[in-house]
């Protein structure tokens, strides 16, 4: 089992000393003292009898000078470390040892370009994350924590070593809340930032669980990882878009979005399983755009906001919202143009509606496979269609959502339609959804898609009404309406045998 707590404890004592021929701890590690030590010490006397297994006598090398033949020198150039004020912190280790736990070693000591340096500098890694990588070839253990577990799934992949890459995914996905998501998606420790940037992953640290000491938060860098690709972890990725497509909104309001770069933004904003309302969303958008325009130290203006957002903008779908929530938000934001108002208000008040330029397509959350139940197999007739509402009373018999209707169109050529779609619990005469929305039809005999805003849940032995009714300016002869599929999604797996009334 992994050990993700505090330090083992048994290590060596700094300063301790060891009686001549007798077993005991080895020498102290240079890893804690600023000044070189000689590289080679004598051994102590017999202390392989006191170990019963290769692996204790292993670990009893870890950090050790004792049979120690390289040194890795970190942390050059930046102050503290636990070596010397303001000096590199040198950790020993053992060729063999570590060429038998990774290719990179094992090519670093014994390739054609191999090194016989008796020391190596190791600039880009967190000592801590080395120790942790050096913990685990020497002994099995694994020792990280969440102020650690970033900058040791680099360590572990720049000296490939899966294993202890898989204990870090582990350790993270375990750790994967909707409030640390999107910190998690922006996290890269490849890079030291200089002083005073490090309050993004110390906050990510933190969401991780309460540190026994805040102020030691080991500072990890920000890289931001474009295409929500983490580490080339494309399974964690994509947890953290899963938590965030089921709990969108504490996703959206937690510290660690605003931090996104513009192509995750986007990537998310593509995503047709989010779970929240769009108005909300856009809302969230507005907050990264000013975010952004400080991190570029541009006015804040909405010509500003409008240019920081660029392609995100299209990404948002204002056709998803009422015409209330336009009304009171994006319409009053100063992001959108005087025509791009004026068109999605058309867009909400009149018939035929105009054509815009923002996606209409509901976003919905749920994972189930999507299904269609017909009420006819086939259509052999026509009516002319009289204005009236079509109707359906049904029942389920386990829970579903349903997310629209296919609804037949006109026999006589291309025609646009509006309509009013609505489930209404039969019983209570209670409305649970509507869409007043439009769709178009080419003469077929096919049904149409029109769907819902979002899903309605559908809950087993109710009676519910499915109506449709058509806005037309004429009355063309149609295919049976009252048959009109019902598209839903199953929220549980398994099949499900749907009874009309």
């Amino acid at each position: 089992m992994a050990s993700l707590g505090p330090a083992v404890t048994g290590e060596q004592v700094p300063g301790a000393e060891a009686e001549p021929g007798a077993a005991g701890p080895p020498p102290p590690s240079t890893s804690s003292l600023g000044p070189l030590l000689p590289l080679k010490r004598e051994p102590l006397y017999n202390w392989q009898a006191t170990k019963a297994s290769l692996k204790e006598r292993f670990a009893f090398l870890f950090n050790s000078e004792l049979l120690s033949d390289v040194r890795f020198v970190l942390g050059k150039g930046r102050g503290g470390g636990g070596g010397a004020a303001g000096g590199p912190q040198r950790i020993p280790a053992h060729r063999f040892v570590l060429a038998a736990g990774s290719a990179v070693f094992d090519a670093m000591f014994n390739g054609g370009m191999a090194t016989t340096s008796a020391e190596i500098e190791l600039p880009d890694v967190e000592p801590a994350a080395f120790l942790a990588l050096l913990r685990f070839l020497y002994s099995d253990e694994v020792q990280i924590g969440p102020e650690t577990v970033m900058t040791t799934l680099y360590t572990a992949k720049k000296y490939a070593v899966p294993a202890l890459e898989a204990h870090c995914v582990e350790f993270l996905t375990k750790h994967l809340r909707a409030d640390n998501a999107f910190m998690l998606l922006t996290q890269s420790p490849q890079l030291y930032l200089p002083s005073g940037n490090h309050e993004f992953s110390k906050s990510f640290c933190e969401s991780l669980c309460v540190l026994k000491d805040p102020q030691n938060v080991t500072l990890l860098g920000d890289r931001v990882f474009t295409e929500a690709r983490l580490f080339d972890e494309p399974q964690l990725a994509s947890l953290c878009l899963d938590t965030i497509d089921k709990n969108t909104m504490d996703a959206i309001s937690a510290e660690g979005f605003t931090d996104i770069d513009i192509d995750t933004l986007c990537a998310v904003l593509e995503r047709d399983t989010l779970s929240i309302r769009e108005c909300r969303l856009f809302g969230a958008v507005v907050r990264w755009a000013e975010a952004e325009c400080q991190r570029q130290q541009l006015p804040m203006t909405f010509g500003n906001k409008q240019k920081v957002l660029g392609k995100a903008l299209a990404l948002i779908r204002f056709p998803l919202m009422t015409i209330e929530e336009f009304a009171a938000g994006p319409a009053q934001s100063g992001i959108l143009s005087d025509r791009e108002v004026v068109n999605l208000f058309l867009h909400f008040t009149v018939n035929p509606k105009p054509r815009v330029e923002y996606i209409d397509r509901p976003r919905c959350c749920l994972r189930g496979k999507e299904c269609c139940i017909n009420r006819f197999q086939q259509v052999e007739s026509r009516w002319g269609y009289s204005g009236t509402s079509d109707r359906i009373r049904f029942t389920v018999n386990r829970r579903i959502s349903i997310v629209g209707f296919g609804l037949y169109g006109s026999i006589h050529g291309p025609t646009d339609y509006q309509v009013n779609i609505q489930i209404i619990e039969y019983e209570k005469k209670q409305t649970l959804g509507q869409n007043d929305t439009g769709f178009s039809c080419d003469g077929t005999a096919n049904t149409f898609r029109v769907m819902f805003k979002e899903p309605i849940e559908i809950l087993p032995n109710l009676c519910y009404m499915a109506c449709a009714t058509l806005k037309v300016r004429v009355f063309p002869s149609v295919l049976p309406g009252s048959g009109f599929p019902l598209w839903y999604k199953r929220t549980e797996e398994g099949g499900a045998r749907n009874t009309y009334c």
